[in-house]
């Protein structure tokens, strides 16, 4: 059961995080929590702004810009990511609006990101997602062809932070975020977006840097 407070909520995760991070012997501040607003209205993700949290993340590029220019005329310190699938169609408009993209999975997105970042000059930090557990309904990309979208992503200029990835479901996380973790080192990158409300504190001892927590902040989806 949740608290009912978004303060209690916010300060729950955080407590969560702080521990975890000191079992692993890493520092708390290196774990950037983003809360998952995806689905929620203003009137939920306000709440939580004035508790203080300032990261958030949005799965579809029309639902943030619906949301988010009024919020950050009132909080400008806010830092938006974008979680979900990112149509290569759309690369322009997640430029303007994000400030972090961690679903980059394939060469037709990556050139269209450069180009969109080239015409704004404006270069959100993008993390590269693997297909981690080889699922076909899931985005990502396959832990094969990581090298060269990585290879690509660099020559096109991308400011890539990491990676990103969402292990199967009803399965135990954690060989998913060792293996990603490997990933990461074996291609000099200190980024990892992984966990979410079921696993964030086992993503946290095995290096996760930012953690993508919805319903443990904001309740159910609607």
């Amino acid at each position: 059961m949740l608290p009912d407070d978004p303060e209690t909520r916010l300060k729950t995760v955080r407590d969560a995080i702080a521990h975890a991070a000191r079992l692993a012997g890493r520092e708390p501040d290196a774990i950037t929590l983003i809360a998952i607003s995806k689905t929620h209205p203003i009137e939920e993700i306000e709440p939580l702004l004035v508790a203080g949290q300032r990261v958030f993340g949005e799965n579809r590029v029309q639902e943030a810009a619906a949301k988010w220019p009024a919020l950050r005329s009132a909080w400008p310190d806010i830092a938006l990511h974008l979680v979900g699938q990112l149509q290569s169609n759309k690369a322009e408009e997640a430029v303007a609006l994000f400030d972090a993209i961690h679903s980059v999975d394939r060469s037709s997105l990556v050139a269209a990101l450069a180009r969109a970042m080239d015409k704004q000059d404006r270069r959100p930090a993008c993390f590269v997602q693997v297909n981690i557990g080889d699922e076909a309904q899931k985005g990502g990309c396959a832990i094969s062809d990581l090298p060269a979208l990585l290879e690509e992503a660099r020559v096109a200029n991308l400011p890539v932070a990491g990676l990103m990835a969402v292990p199967p479901a009803h399965t135990e996380a954690a060989p998913y975020f060792a293996l990603l973790a490997k990933l990461a080192r074996d291609h000099g990158l200190t980024g990892l977006s992984m966990g979410m409300s079921g696993d964030y504190e086992t993503a946290v001892t095995l290096g996760a840097t930012h953690v993508r927590v919805g319903t443990a902040l904001f309740g159910g989806r609607a």
